[in-house]
C-alpha cells in the first residue's frame, strides 16, 4: 500500500469511529503547514466517503477566509498573505460552529488562487451532508481565535512532515508554476516555511498524527 493509501486509510478508520454529538454533523478536520498535502488527503477523504453514499460529505477549505486584498493592504499585511492574521479567523471559526447544525444547507467562501480572491458564499454545503472536512494550516493553532476550533471539531488529523520535505515540496511547487529555481527557493523560504514552522511549533495534538515523508507533488 502506497502512503497516501494509507493515510487514506487510516483517516477513514478514525472517520469511522469518530461519534457526532447529538442533531449535529460529525466534524472532522485536517490541518497541517503548507506543502504538507493536506488539501490533497481532505478531497480523497470527501470522495471516498461519497462514493460509499453520495452526499454525505462536504469539504470546507479554511483558505475561503483569507482577507481581500484591499483589506490586506490597508494593514500592512499584503507582503505576507497567507500568515494566520491574515486571515478573517473569526468569520472562520463562527462559521464552523454554523455548519455543525444537521439538515440545512449553507453557503462558504472560496478561494480564487489564479485570481487571487475569495469568492463570496461560492461553496454549499448541502442539507444532506453528515460529514463535514474542514482542512487549512491553522486549525489547530494553540492562539486565539483559531484554538476554539479544538472544541468544534470531533476529530482531528494533523500532517507533520519533516521541515526537509516540506522544502523540497513547496521549492518543487513553486518550479511547476513557472519560477526558476532560484526564484523558487526565495519563495518558498519566504512566507510559506515560516508559516510552516508556525504550524508545527505551535499546533496542539490532534487526535491522529501522519509523517509524509516522501516528495510527491501536493
Amino acid at each position: 500500500m502506497c502512503e497516501i493509501d494509507s493515510d487514506i486509510a487510516a483517516v477513514l478508520e478514525l472517520v469511522e469511529r469518530t461519534d457526532s454529538r447529538k442533531d449535529q454533523r460529525k466534524m472532522i478536520g485536517i490541518a497541517g503547514p503548507p506543502g504538507s498535502g493536506k488539501s490533497t488527503l481532505a478531497e480523497q477523504i470527501v470522495a471516498r466517503l461519497n462514493a460509499r453514499k453520495p452526499g454525505q460529505a462536504a469539504l470546507v477549505p479554511m483558505d475561503g477566509f483569507h482577507l481581500d486584498n484591499e483589506a490586506l493592504d490597508r494593514a500592512g499585511l499584503r507582503p505576507i498573505k497567507g500568515a494566520p492574521q491574515t486571515f478573517d479567523a473569526h468569520g472562520f471559526v463562527a462559521k464552523v460552529a454554523e455548519l455543525r447544525a444537521r439538515g440545512i444547507t449553507k453557503n462558504f467562501p472560496l478561494f480564487d488562487r489564479n485570481a487571487d480572491r475569495t469568492l463570496r458564499d461560492a461553496g454549499t454545503v448541502g442539507s444532506e451532508a453528515t460529514i463535514i472536512v474542514v482542512e487549512g494550516n491553522y486549525l489547530l493553532l494553540q492562539q486565539p481565535p483559531w484554538a476554539e476550533l479544538r472544541n468544534l471539531l470531533d476529530a482531528t488529523v494533523l500532517l507533520k512532515p519533516s521541515f526537509e520535505i516540506l522544502e523540497e515540496r513547496l521549492i518543487d511547487r513553486w518550479v511547476s508554476h513557472g519560477l526558476s529555481a532560484e526564484e523558487a527557493f526565495q519563495k518558498a523560504h519566504g512566507n510559506d516555511l515560516r508559516n510552516a514552522r508556525h504550524v508545527l511549533e505551535n499546533s496542539m495534538p490532534a487526535d491522529l498524527t501522519l509523517t509524509p515523508v516522501h516528495r510527491q507533488p501536493v
